[in-house]
């Protein structure tokens, strides 16, 4: 049996992927080539790894064993390469970032671009996910660092914490709602909504508490991007929930009043997660002491 690391990525990748076809894209490489590697890895083996159907695949039990040593030998090759290019030409390697939506649009496009100019050989895989689905990610070696609400599962987990982020009601100036200076979502929940695009971590987060609140929100358009939300909202066509930062940026150029929301769900902290500090490789604890400045001290 002999595997080498491009088989490896390559399985993890299709295994995240769920499909042999998005697993080669990010593994650069064609579909053919991918499905072959992956036939002779099971010929190898003499067992299959994944259960083919038509809506992708799914890894079986010696498939998920495959994955979680591959891991562990693709991230101690990773440790082993940061550590090594620290003595050279500088840092080198690859971070995988989970992030919530709030992560995404308000507070790491500035602190990553600073980061990527100042370490230039090392890359970012920066990818939204809900919190739970990153902790999750965190806790089986998916992702090096995590952006979470601190409302989700963190056991197991080192945590930092990162931001303040609370939530934020916003309604067109003109709104009937505009003369109230605060309310909760069951209090509004009757009216159109203005929300992201399904899959959308802060639209399940809150369709999450909308629905255990007995309410069942109902929405004129869904948009791919918080900016667009804010706009559409000042039109006047619904309304919508957002990160208190993004309603206070965007309030003037759109024409919108933030209402606080009282839920006390609205009111949360941001926080950063790894599994281990001292387990990263080199150039991941750089990342990490980049994001946390000046928050994090020596420990790391």
């Amino acid at each position: 049996m002999r595997f080498d690391l491009t088989d490896l990525r390559l399985f993890l990748n299709v295994q995240e992927a769920g499909t042999i076809t998005a697993g080669a894209q990010r593994s650069h490489m064609t579909l053919a080539s991918a499905s072959e590697r992956i036939k002779g890895m099971e010929e190898a083996l003499g067992v299959a790894l994944l259960v083919r159907d038509r809506r992708g695949v799914q890894a079986t039990p010696a498939g998920r064993t495959l994955a979680h040593h591959a891991r562990v030998v693709l991230q101690q090759m990773d440790r082993m390469r940061g550590e090594l290019d620290g003595y050279g030409k500088g840092l080198q390697g690859h971070v995988r970032l989970l992030c919530n939506t709030s992560a995404m649009s308000e507070y790491l496009p500035e602190i990553l671009g600073a980061f990527l100019t100042r370490h230039p050989r090392i890359s970012i895989d920066l990818e939204e996910r809900l919190s739970y689905e990153i902790a999750d990610a965190l806790r089986a070696g998916m992702a090096d660092i995590g952006v979470v609400a601190d409302s989700a599962d963190l056991q197991g987990l080192e945590t930092y914490a990162f931001r303040r982020d609370p939530l934020a009601l916003i309604v067109a100036k003109g709104h009937e709602l505009a003369q109230l200076s605060s309310a909760s979502l069951a209090q509004v929940a009757d009216h159109d909504f203005v929300g992201l695009v399904e899959g959308s971590a802060l639209q399940e987060h809150v369709t999450h508490h909308a629905r255990r609140a007995g309410k069942q929100l109902s929405y004129r358009v869904r948009l791919r991007s918080i900016d667009a939300v804010c706009r559409m909202v000042g039109q006047g066509i619904g309304i919508g929930v957002v990160p208190k930062t993004a309603a206070a940026r965007c309030a003037r150029s759109a024409g919108i009043k933030r209402l606080a929301l009282t839920d006390a769900w609205a009111s949360r902290n941001l926080m950063l997660c790894v599994r281990s500090a001292d387990e990263l490789p080199v150039y991941v604890k750089q990342m990490l002491r980049h994001l946390l400045e000046p928050a994090l001290d020596s420990a790391l």
